[in-house]
């Protein structure tokens, strides 16, 4: 093995026992420039939803993180493949990152490792592949080294001095005649580890059983999974190893990429995968829970070594009942106590209560939106303040929080960060938590949500199925990156949540979207008219981009005008509202937004 700088060894395991053995033996194998990344299987039976993994995933990352900061060489993006077949993934990951060296936890030669044979293993994977089955290598001890020289010698050598640790090593040689292998014997002598050698003329199987005796762990060859003969009783050395001594064995594999007819040259998918099962799998992967970006110290030493800025935008009308402590929670643990957060702005609709006042006192900026971008006019609407903040904030990630949380935390927005911090690929992160309903001057613990559960999600899945994994596509706490942010519309009103989901879909895919668990958010609850009103400005927003992705023409020909039915003591009437969101361009458009911040539009700008 040859050390190079930008040498990546990727370890695969299977399940969270003995997790810092299995790390210590890869670092072992890691030369000291060299990366370790991380990454564990979650295999579900073929007949149940992908989805079941999703509490599995949580597990292999709270069990990774601990380890992911404790070594500085372990990348910092463990992740976590859910699947009827993991090791596909893992495959595509070989050639993605690329990887040199792959370290898989096995189950040995006649059982399926993440879904896949051994053979398939050993074909498909792109470069050096290392198999290494048991836990009692875990002690110190002598190690069998067994190879016929050849490709896989220095491989093999590297892996037995990793297992041996400090003890010696034995090399076993299956030979067709006394002469030997010269490249064994130039071993022998350079490597004082090595104390013994044998050579075996006999049964190859034989001779390893009767040398195993005394050591701790066996490491093959992978030519020694070919057939020893037709008359041998068990098959592949391999497979009667397994069969007759409890010694682990690691089997490894060199990559020889001219041998194209050993190891195809492209991997394939197995089977083919419906949308219902990428959403599953989607859930499972990039749902994610608050509590496993809690260590703020990490998230800040994450944020130093991406080169990143954060702003968090606090949109407010009429919120002087609880701005104050949000502000101040916020501000203290995620900027005075830890500088997480490079700065928190209210971006005010037009208060006519103390909330701009209070924010003033609170020692942070605030912006009324409809002075921001003047040359462009103004709308009412959230989705116009939050449009223009994207002007007044500076940060390269942008996360957006409501002023009326009652039970406001700091995982409301470390919970969001997280993912964007840790995973490159994440563009943008949605909120979802249980919200409470107050009843009878009670509050219950769901009904929360009504929207959502009547007329958002039920969309999502009847037209835009990629997107029905999204536990709350309304929620009113979410970041992304500010690169992904300025190429997409915004929505003036209501209709501001669906509107970025469906084109951040469109634009960057499923996979760059993830959610966070951020537990229970307590608010003030609208009225029934109010969320009448909601639903009518979001089923427009639907109708305007499936215009665009079936080609229909439908907004033109709809009603804008909503009756609204009034009905109280002294009145029974219906009233008329024109509800309907006006449509923002990309950000990135704006001439005075690329001067400040000079930005430039990509060739591909989402103009929907």
């Amino acid at each position: 093995m040859t050390e190079a700088k930008n040498y990546n060894i990727l370890l695969v395991l299977s399940d969270t026992e003995h997790l810092e053995a299995w790390v210590n033996l890869t670092l072992r194998l890691t030369p000291e420039h060299g990366e370790m990344h991380l990454h564990g299987m979650v295999t579900i039976p073929p007949e149940q939803s992908l989805s079941e993994g999703a509490i599995q995933a949580r597990s292999w990352r709270d069990a990774f993180e601990p380890l992911a900061r404790e070594h500085d060489r372990i990348r910092d993006e463990v992740r976590v493949h859910v699947d009827y077949q993991p090791m596909n993934r893992v495959l595509e990951d070989v050639t993605n990152i690329p990887i040199d060296l792959l370290l898989i936890q096995w189950a040995g030669p006649s059982a399926l490792t993440g879904g896949l044979s051994t053979d398939q293993i050993l074909q498909l994977a792109p470069c050096d592949v290392v198999l290494v089955s048991g836990l009692s290598w875990e002690s110190e001890g002598p190690v069998l080294l067994s190879l016929r020289g050849g490709a896989n010698l220095s491989l093999g050598v590297e892996v037995a001095r990793a297992l041996a640790g400090q003890s010696s090593i034995t090399l076993f040689h299956a030979a067709e005649n006394r002469q030997g292998a010269p490249d064994l014997e130039v071993l022998m002598r350079a490597d004082p580890q090595i104390t013994r050698t044998v050579t075996a003329l006999g049964s190859t199987t034989e001779g390893i059983l009767r040398e195993a005796a005394g050591h701790k762990a066996i490491v093959l060859g992978a030519s020694f999974q070919q057939m020893v003969g037709k008359s041998t009783r068990f098959g592949p050395v391999a497979q009667q190893l397994f069969e007759r001594t409890k010694s682990p064995v690691a089997l490894v594999r060199a990559w020889q990429p001219e041998t194209l007819a050993f190891h195809a040259p492209r991997l394939r998918r197995l089977t083919h995968e419906d949308i219902s099962t990428r959403v599953d799998r989607w859930f499972a992967e990039n749902t994610f829970d608050s509590h496993e970006f809690a260590d703020l110290a990490a998230l800040m030493t994450l944020k130093e070594k991406r080169g990143v800025t954060i702003s968090v935008g606090l949109p407010a009308l009429n919120e002087e009942a609880t701005v104050e402590t949000v502000i101040r929670t916020l501000k203290k643990a995620l900027m005075d106590d830890i500088p997480l957060v490079d700065e928190f702005v209210l971006i005010d609709s037009n208060s006519t209560d103390r909330t701009v006042a209070i924010a003033e006192e609170c020692g942070i900026p605030v912006y009324r939106h409809m002075d921001i971008l003047p040359e462009v006019g103004t709308y009412v609407g959230k989705g116009e303040a939050l449009w223009k903040s994207l002007h007044a904030l500076k940060g390269d990630i942008i996360a957006w929080v409501d002023t009326d949380i009652t039970n406001i935390h700091p995982r409301f927005i470390y919970g969001l960060l997280g993912p964007l911090l840790k995973y490159p690929q994440v563009q943008y992160v949605k909120g979802f938590y249980q919200r409470p309903i107050k009843a009878n001057g009670k509050l219950q613990a769901y009904g929360g949500g009504r929207v959502t559960e009547l007329v958002a999600r039920p969309l999502f899945n009847l037209f835009y199925p990629e997107l029905s994994g999204i536990v709350q596509p309304l929620s009113g706490e979410y970041a992304g990156r500010r690169e992904a942010l300025e190429q997409v519309p915004f929505f003036t009103g209501y209709g501001v949540e669906t509107g970025l989901l469906l084109d951040l879909l469109d634009r960057y895919g499923l996979e760059a979207i993830a959610q966070t668990d951020l537990e229970v958010r307590v608010h003030h609850n609208q009225p029934l008219v109010g969320l009448s009103k909601m639903s009518f400005a979001i089923l427009q927003v639907f109708m305007s981009r499936l215009e665009t992705r079936y080609g229909m023409q439908l907004i033109d020909k709809a009603n804008r005008n909503m009756k609204l039915i009034i009905q109280d003591p002294e009145r029974f009437a219906l009233e008329i509202a024109e509800i309907g969101d006006n449509e923002r361009p990309p950000m990135i458009t704006v001439p005075t937004y690329q001067a400040e911040h000079g930005r430039q539009p990509s060739q591909a700008v989402s103009s929907t």
